[in-house]
C-alpha cells in the first residue's frame, strides 16, 4: 500500500513542479503587469495555486491509476513503459501548447484561454490565424519547446516509469485500490468540504493579474468547456428572478417619451459604420491620443457626439448584436452563433425593412465568420457584400479586403439605390495583424504603432468616403452613425479586461440629416452600444419597445448608466460610481471612486448583478 501511495505521490510531485515552471513562465512573460505587486504577493500566487493544481493533477492521474489497478488484479496483462511515457509526453505537449496560447489570449482578452478560443479555431480557423498575426510566434514556439524539453527530462527523474505493484492478497488489493481511488477523488474535488474546488479558491487579491497567475490554465479551460457544452444553466444567479427582472426593467423607466429631435427628417437614409477596434483612446475629443484619427475630429465638429458610451463586450460578434439588436453581451456566451436564439432577437434592420427601407450589409471579410451572414439574413438584410464579391486581386490582407476598397464599393452601391435605404458597413483593417495597403503613418514594427497606423488609415478612408458622399444627391437626407464594435487594449496598452476605459468607444451621429443647430453638440449621458436602437428609432418616430435593453440617449428623462462584461465578470456604471465585479472570485475588483459612500457602491453592484442575471435569463429563454 505504501509503495503504491509513494508512486502516486511522485506522479503528483512531478506535475506540481511542472505547473510551477509554467506559472513562472507566465509571470515572466507578463512581468510588466506584475509591477503593481510586491514580491510577497507574487510568491503567494504559487501557494494559492496549489488546490486547483492538485485537482488538475488528480484528473491527469485517473487513466494511469485505472490501468495500474487493472494490471494489479490481472497480472498476465503487461503494459509497456513506452505507453506510460507516451501518455505523460502527450499531456506535456498539450499543456505546453495551452501555456503559449495563453500568452496571446491573456494579452488580448485579459483572461485565461477558454472555450471561446477553441470554438473560434474550429469554426473560423483562417480568421483565428489572422488574429494571431501580431503575436511573437517565434518567441512563443521557443518557450513551448523549452518547456516541453524540461518536462520530459524532469519526468524521467521524478516519475517511476518502471513501477510494478507488489504481490498481495485480493483483500489487500481491494482495500488499497479503494483508498487510492478515494484519495484521488478527494484531491480532484479539492477536499471534503461541501463545495467542490472552483476558480475562486485560487483568488486572493484585488489585483487581477495575481489571481490570473494563480489560476490553473488547464483546470479553468476544461471547466469552461463543460459549462459551455453541458446543460445550460444561468451561472449568474445573484437574487430571486423577480427581483432581477424588476431591477433591470426599472433602469429603462422614463417619465416621458419625448426626445430631442436632432434630424431634419423622420425618414432619413441610415448608414451605420461599425468600426473595427475604434476605441476612445484613438479619439482626441474623447481623451485619446491627439494625432491618431485627425479626420474624426472634423466629423465631430459637424455631428452629434455621444461622449460617454461604452461597448457591450470585447468582441465583434457581441458588438454586432448590441448595435443592431440592442441586446447586451452574455459574458461567456455569444448569441449570434446560435440560430435558434438569434433569430428571435429584434433588429434595427428588420424594423426599417418593414418601413419600406432597402437594406444592405457590407463587410470586406468572410460573411460566414461567427455566423454573421445567417444573422443578417434573418434580420431583414436584403443585400450582402462580402469578400467573395470582390476580385482576388482586391483581397490584400489576411482578413480580406481593405477598408478603402470596401468603402469605394459601398459608395457605388448606394448611388444605385432608391431612398430610403439602410446599410451596415463593418470595417476590418484595424484588426490584428494590422495589414494595410498604404505606407504606415507611424514608424516602426511595434504592435502599438501598427495599430495606430491602421486606425489612421481607416480614418483617412472615412474622410475620402464622406468627401465623395457629399457630392451625391442622397447625402443631404442621410444619417451616418459611426461607432466602434468594441474597445481595445491598444494603443495605450494600459486597460485591463475589467477596466471601463477598455470599453469606452466613440458614438457619432453625422451627415446631411443633422439639423444645423445641433452640429458640433456633445451629449454626455452615460450609455452603451445597446442604446443605439432606441435612440435612432425615436428620431424616426418609430416604436422601440421590443428593444428592452435599449434606452433613448436623447430622451431627457432616460437614466444614465452603462453595462459591459467580459468572459466572467461585469462592469456597471452610473454618474455616482463605476464598479467591476469578478464572477469567479465573487468580489468587486474595480471602483472608479474609492471614496464614494457605501450606498453608491452597493447600488451599482446590485444593479449590475441584476442586469447580468436578467440578460442571461433572457438568453436562455430565446
Amino acid at each position: 500500500m505504501l509503495r503504491n501511495l509513494f508512486t502516486l505521490l511522485r506522479f503528483f510531485l512531478f506535475w506540481l513542479a511542472f505547473f510551477l515552471i509554467t506559472r513562472i513562465s507566465f509571470e515572466i512573460y507578463f512581468r510588466n503587469k506584475l509591477k503593481i505587486a510586491n514580491k510577497k504577493e507574487i510568491f503567494e500566487t504559487f501557494f494559492y495555486a496549489l488546490r486547483l493544481d492538485c485537482s488538475a493533477i488528480a484528473y491527469l492521474a485517473v487513466l494511469p491509476l485505472a490501468v495500474s489497478i487493472f494490471v494489479w488484479f490481472v497480472p498476465k496483462v503487461r503494459v509497456k513503459v513506452i505507453w506510460y511515457k507516451a501518455y505523460i509526453w502527450l499531456c506535456l505537449l498539450v499543456i505546453c501548447f495551452l501555456t503559449i496560447l495563453d500568452f496571446n489570449i491573456f494579452q488580448e482578452w485579459g483572461t485565461k484561454v477558454n472555450y471561446r478560443v477553441f470554438d473560434s479555431i474550429i469554426h473560423q480557423f483562417s480568421e483565428s490565424i489572422a488574429s494571431s498575426g501580431s503575436s511573437p510566434i517565434g518567441l512563443c514556439i521557443t518557450i513551448g519547446v523549452v518547456l516541453l524539453t524540461i518536462g520530459i527530462l524532469l519526468s524521467n527523474v521524478i516519475i517511476d516509469y518502471h513501477y510494478q505493484a507488489p504481490p498481495a492478497s485480493t483483500a489487500v488489493k481491494v482495500i488499497s485500490s479503494a483508498l487510492l481511488i478515494l484519495v484521488t477523488f478527494f484531491i480532484m474535488r479539492g477536499g471534503t468540504q461541501p463545495t467542490p474546488v472552483n476558480q475562486s479558491m485560487a483568488y486572493f487579491s484585488n489585483k487581477q493579474i495575481l489571481n490570473q497567475s494563480a489560476l490553473n490554465t488547464e483546470w479553468n479551460l476544461f471547466d469552461n468547456i463543460y459549462q459551455n457544452l453541458g446543460p445550460t444553466t444561468n451561472p449568474y444567479v445573484y437574487m430571486q428572478p423577480k427581483q432581477a427582472d424588476s431591477l433591470q426593467r426599472s433602469l429603462y423607466i422614463t417619465t416621458s417619451d419625448s426626445t430631442v429631435h436632432i434630424l431634419n427628417t423622420t425618414r432619413p437614409n441610415v448608414v451605420i459604420f461599425q468600426l473595427e477596434s475604434f476605441t476612445a483612446d484613438l479619439i482626441y475629443s474623447l481623451g485619446g491620443e491627439k494625432n491618431d484619427c485627425p479626420n474624426f475630429e472634423k466629423f465631430i465638429k459637424q455631428g452629434v457626439l455621444f461622449d460617454s458610451v461604452y461597448a457591450a463586450g470585447d468582441r465583434t460578434d457581441k458588438g454586432i448584436v448590441a448595435i443592431l439588436s440592442g441586446f447586451p453581451s452574455q459574458a461567456t456566451r455569444t448569441i449570434i452563433t446560435n440560430n435558434t436564439k438569434q433569430e428571435k432577437l429584434p433588429a434595427i434592420s428588420a424594423v426599417l425593412l418593414d418601413k419600406n427601407y432597402s437594406t444592405s450589409y457590407f463587410y470586406g471579410g468572410e460573411t460566414e465568420y461567427m455566423n454573421f451572414k445567417s444573422y443578417m439574413l434573418t434580420h431583414g438584410i436584403e443585400h450582402i457584400t462580402g469578400m467573395d464579391n470582390f476580385q482576388r486581386s482586391q483581397i490584400d490582407s489576411k482578413w480580406g479586403v481593405n477598408d478603402g476598397t470596401l468603402l469605394d464599393t459601398h459608395i457605388q452601391y448606394l448611388n444605385k439605390q432608391s431612398q430610403p435605404f439602410f446599410s451596415l458597413i463593418q470595417t476590418l483593417t484595424n484588426h490584428e495583424p494590422f495589414d494595410m495597403p498604404a505606407k504606415p503613418h507611424f514608424p516602426g514594427d511595434s504592435v502599438t504603432n501598427k495599430f495606430r497606423s491602421t486606425a489612421y488609415y481607416t480614418d483617412s478612408c472615412l474622410n475620402a468616403y464622406f468627401e465623395q458622399a457629399k457630392k451625391q444627391p442622397w447625402y443631404k437626407n442621410t444619417l451616418f452613425i459611426l461607432v466602434s464594435d468594441h474597445g481595445h487594449r491598444l494603443p495605450r496598452n494600459t486597460s485591463e479586461s475589467y477596466a471601463p476605459a477598455k470599453y469606452h468607444i466613440p458614438l457619432l451621429f453625422f451627415g446631411g440629416a443633422i439639423k444645423e443647430q445641433y452640429r458640433g453638440k456633445r451629449i454626455d449621458k452615460l450609455g452603451c452600444q445597446t442604446d443605439i436602437a432606441a435612440t435612432l428609432l425615436a428620431q424616426l418616430n418609430l416604436s422601440h419597445q421590443q428593444f428592452r435593453y435599449s434606452k433613448d440617449l436623447l430622451n431627457p428623462t432616460s437614466k444614465p448608466f452603462a453595462f459591459f462584461d467580459w468572459d466572467n465578470g461585469f462592469g456597471f456604471m452610473t454618474p455616482q460610481q463605476a464598479i467591476s465585479f469578478d464572477n469567479l472570485g465573487k468580489e468587486v475588483i474595480y471602483t472608479k471612486y474609492p471614496k464614494a459612500d457605501k450606498a453608491a457602491n452597493e447600488k451599482a453592484l446590485l444593479y449590475g448583478k441584476a442586469y447580468l442575471q436578467q440578460v442571461f435569463t433572457d438568453y436562455m429563454a430565446y
